[in-house]
């Protein structure tokens, strides 16, 4: 859960949101060494009036400032390739979940349960109890096992929205008459906070998304229940 003045990611709730950190900071070093030594360079150039006449026309010099950049490069992309294709991978999901976007809640759609689905509305502030979260909270909490791979098919009924939990490291376009895909593995009981990332309207800001991550023997319990319910 982000709080005021917060810096930095969200606690990692799934292994590629932990990758996605890793790699944030791995770049960001990088980053961080290359603004040092061009303000050197340039506080260098500034402050000293003596010259190097071998730096003015110097062959072995332009290799080097053309080879490390490009080694710079490698050092970025092949990590982020990696993860890239992490991101697509959906290998042998647990549970499938159709996430539908509208204007402006979420349903959900368990297609594994014979109708288990059920619609996720924004709570309004007067209701919110005490420890929830105004504009992040909703009726229905979409509830995963923990420690199993889930897949989300994510779409939309009448305009663009976004499926994103950034804390699972997930973000996903919801597009009408088109079925994406994106899958996660919650590594730890918890209660996940998201928003719709697509501007879709006048209550764009109050679809949030409210993923309940859950050992699996509760996971059941609450299915069985919501089953009788329907």
């Amino acid at each position: 859960m982000a709080h005021p003045l917060q810096l930095g990611f969200q606690d990692a709730a799934s292994p590629v949101m932990e990758e996605l950190i890793h790699f944030h900071d791995h770049a960001l070093m990088i980053v961080f060494l290359i603004s040092t030594m061009v303000l050197y360079i340039i506080l260098a150039m500034i402050s000293t009036k003596l010259t190097n006449k071998f730096l003015l026309d110097s062959q072995e010099i332009e290799i080097i400032w053309t080879i490390l950049p490009a080694i710079i490069l490698i050092l970025i992309a092949l990590p982020s390739l990696r993860i890239l294709y992490l991101m697509d991978e959906v290998n042998n999901p647990h549970l499938t979940i159709k996430a539908m976007g509208h204007q402006w809640y979420w349903s959900y759609e368990y297609t594994d349960y014979k109708n288990l689905e059920f619609d996720s509305y924004m709570t309004p502030t007067q209701d919110l109890t005490p420890g929830q979260f105004r504009l992040l909270e909703a009726d229905h909490r979409m509830v995963v096992p923990t420690e199993s791979p889930v897949r989300v098919l994510v779409s939309a009924e009448d305009v663009l929205h976004s499926w994103a939990v950034p804390a699972l490291g997930v973000k996903m376009d919801a597009v009408p008459g088109r079925l994406n895909q994106t899958a996660f593995i919650a590594s730890r009981p918890g209660i996940f906070y998201g928003q719709c990332s697509e501007i879709c309207g006048a209550n764009h800001s109050f679809m949030p998304i409210v993923v309940e991550s859950v050992p699996l023997m509760h996971f059941e319990n609450w299915s069985s229940l919501m089953l009788e319910d329907t």
